[in-house]
Parts: C-alpha cells; structure tokens; sequence
C-alpha cells in the first residue's frame, strides 16, 4: 500500500482511463437513452476490466527487478501468501475506487436507477476476481519477454467468464444464478489464484 501511495500516479492512470473510456461511448453512439441504457452494463464492465489490467505490469515488476521478491521467498513467508497480499493491494488501489466510480459512469450512460444497486453488487465479486486473474497472470509473465503483451493475452481469455455473467446478472430479469456463479468463481479463485500466483513467483525467482 506504501507503493502504490508512493505511485498514485499508476492508480489515478487506471481511473482516469476508466472515466474516459466510458466517457466516449455517448459521443460515439450519440445521445439516444435507449441505446445508452442498453449497452450501460457491457461499457461498464469492459472498461472496468482493462482499467484493471494497466497497474498489473508494475505489481510484481519492480519487485523483481530490484530483488525485493527473492527477500520476501527467503524471508520465510510463503510464495502464495506474497501473491495474496499483491491481490488485496491490487484490489484496494484499483479494484475498489474502480467501483466507487462506477455508479455515476452508470447515470451518465443513462442506466435505469434501480439497475445501479445491481451493477454494484456484481463488480463487487467481479474486480475481487479481475485482482485475482491478473495477479496470478502477472506472476506467470514474470520475468518473461514481452511480459506487457503476453500478460493480457492470458488474462483476458479467463476474464471473459467474468464479464459474461456480470453483464447477465444486471440485464436479466432474474439476476440469481449469474449472481451465483460469480460467487462460486471467486470461491474458487480465492484460494487457487494464490496458490498458482506463488509458484510462478517461486519459478520465476529461481
């Protein structure tokens, strides 16, 4: 958390390309409600997701190349549970103001009030698992060439689950299962991502 205060400017980039990324669907598409509110849920959460993914290059990045990673390995504390707390940073200074911020992009794209609530409660389980894909591919692409490029290659693809069942649970009328499903994702991503985040660092440091 120190670093990411340190380098807010990370942090505000992701905000700020989330807040214009969606900004720009209107001018594009025009003013019309009905259009907007149709495509509010899906703008949302896709700009939400690659917003996620721009401070993902430098979370294990500089840790790595200023060997602060292998002093974590040999300081005792486990490889996973060094992923772990990169994911809840990772979620602290990107996930959650993501979801602050979400609700009035939401009105501005003119999406129904009483969808709002919903569209909330779904990024809720939704970034927790976009920090915990992304953590655990930034770990796999330590240390690799191109690691910025091969990086959104791999988190992407298990991203779209994600967006597929978010987007669902705001535009159905009966939002349960998606809603459930995000559930049972992150049920299971919780324990697993840092499990396989850990041993791409232990790999990756070797």
């Amino acid at each position: 958390m120190r670093l990411a205060w340190r380098h807010a400017s990370d942090t505000a980039a992701a905000l700020l390309f989330f807040v214009i990324a969606a900004t720009l669907f209107p001018f594009a598409l025009g003013p019309d409600a009905r259009t907007l509110s149709a495509i509010a849920p899906g703008v949302v959460w896709v700009c939400a997701l690659l917003a996620a993914l721009l401070p993902l290059d430098r979370l294990f990045g500089a840790d790595f190349e200023d060997g602060t990673l292998d002093l974590l390995l040999l300081s005792g504390l486990s490889a996973g549970g060094v992923a772990g707390v990169k994911t809840l940073a990772h979620w602290l200074t990107t996930g959650l103001p993501l979801l602050l911020i979400a609700a009035p992009l939401a009105v501005m794209l003119r999406m129904p009030a009483q969808s709002v609530p919903m569209l909330l409660l779904t990024l809720l389980p939704g970034t927790m698992l976009l920090s915990l894909l992304g953590t655990m591919a930034g770990a796999i692409t330590l240390g690799a060439r191109r690691s910025a490029v091969l990086m959104p290659l791999i988190t992407l693809p298990l991203m779209i689950p994600v967006l597929i069942f978010g987007c669902a649970a705001v535009t159905s009328p009966h939002p349960e299962a998606p809603l459930l499903m995000l559930a049972a994702m992150l049920v299971l991503a919780m324990p697993l991502a840092p499990l396989a985040g850990g041993a791409a660092l232990r790999a990756a440091a070797e």
